[in-house]
């Protein structure tokens, strides 16, 4: 077997080629860690976002889009009082009408985005438990809350979403009276109005959904029967769970289409390597026909070359789990649903560094079997 020193040497001969192959495999990685992070980001968040627990009940044909949907208002005290096993808390029962409506929103200083806004009452925190208030307090009417990632989505800095700043909405003025949390989850993205602020700017005289919290998953039956009985309020319910399960599912093909994008650059940089390999290889027969002659075997000469091709394609792993430590890592990333992080997982850094050992390995193994595979005494006379 030859030392490993001697990959090592041989990796330091040329250090523009070095570079090149440290810098193409980084890359590459690199674009893996990217891809992985977007893909599990935007998957975390709506698979957080939604609990098994919860049931929304929507306008029938409207299952896909809760914007869309429009439930008589009534329908909320009709829920309350029809469905079994609804959770209550001091007396409340926990059932939420609410109004989804995606607009404009201006701020003092002119800039103009576009928002996810939800018109609730107070009975949306026994709802949706996950929310907490960080800042301030619940909005009177006049006053709005906002998501703790909201300004990432519009494009502010977070001072201008802070408590006693205002906003306008369909010309007037809503002074921001809090900062919520709830993590991991789109409703951090979104600006929470008082439902009757909403319903009259918006002129709408129907709610967008009901959302109820039931005692246990189990009890969904009681809310789906509700639904079928009452055919007058044209209802169709389905779990939060679920209802963010389809949207995952809608965004698959731009997922999909990362990993894609990933992988055809990793085939051009396996294709790439493969040449630079070669002519590595290919400039240093008469040396490896030499170690043949002295007594090594050419599957110990053939391990050190792949061992070569490793250290350069590992030494471009770390540079791309560095780059992507300073430069992705915590990074948000706003979709039309709303804000997501990007983090490093044990999942996403185990699939970069099997990546790079597949562009060591795979980039070596042709060019080191072509060189390898000349005759001893013409690979002596080359």
């Amino acid at each position: 077997m030859l030392p490993i020193s001697y990959a090592i040497r041989n990796l330091l001969r040329d250090p523009g080629r070095l570079l090149q192959k440290v810098g193409g495999a980084g890359i590459v990685v690199f674009l893996v860690f990217a891809a992985g992070a977007f893909n599990q980001g935007m998957h975390r968040i709506l698979s957080a976002s939604g609990s098994p627990q919860n049931v929304i009940l929507l306008g029938a044909g409207s299952e896909e889009s809760v914007e869309r949907s429009e439930v008589p208002i009534q329908a909320e005290t009709l829920a309350a009082a029809g469905i079994q096993d609804i959770t209550t808390r001091l007396g409340v029962s926990a059932v939420s009408g609410e109004v989804h409506y995606m607009a404009e929103v201006i701020f003092p200083t002119g800039h103009k985005a576009q928002a996810l806004l939800r018109g609730v009452t107070p009975t949306a925190f026994e709802v949706h438990r996950s929310v907490r208030i960080l800042k301030g307090k619940y909005p009177k009417p006049g006053e709005v809350l906002v998501g703790k990632l909201a300004h990432h989505n519009l494009g502010v800095s977070a001072e201008m979403l802070s408590p006693g700043q205002t906003i306008k909405f369909e010309g007037q003025s809503f002074t921001v009276a809090g900062i919520f949390t709830a993590p991991g989850t789109v409703m951090e993205s979104e600006l929470w109005f008082d439902r009757n602020d909403l319903m009259t700017l918006t002129q709408r005289e129907q709610l967008s959904c009901v959302v109820v919290r039931l005692e246990s998953p189990e009890s969904y039956a009681s809310a789906d029967l509700f639904s079928k009985q009452r055919l007058d309020l044209e209802l169709s319910a389905i779990r939060e769970s679920d209802y963010y399960a389809k949207l995952s599912a809608f965004y698959a093909p731009i997922r999909t289409m990362t990993w894609l994008t990933a992988a055809l650059i990793a085939a051009g940089a396996i294709f790439g390597g493969l040449n630079m390999q070669y002519a590595a290889f290919a400039s240093r027969i008469r040396e490896l026909a030499t170690l043949q002659a002295i007594g090594y075997s050419r599957p110990a000469i053939y391990l050190s070359l792949v061992e070569e091709s490793l250290l350069a394609t590992l030494l471009g792993t770390l540079l791309a789990v560095a780059m992507v430590l300073i430069f992705l890592e915590g990074q948000t990333l706003n979709f039309s649903m709303g804000v997501f992080r990007l983090t490093l997982s044990g999942e996403i850094a185990l699939a970069g560094l099997l990546t790079g050992l597949l562009l060591g390995i795979i980039g070596s193994i042709t060019p080191a079997i072509r060189c390898l595979g000349t005759s001893l005494p013409s690979a002596l006379r080359s």
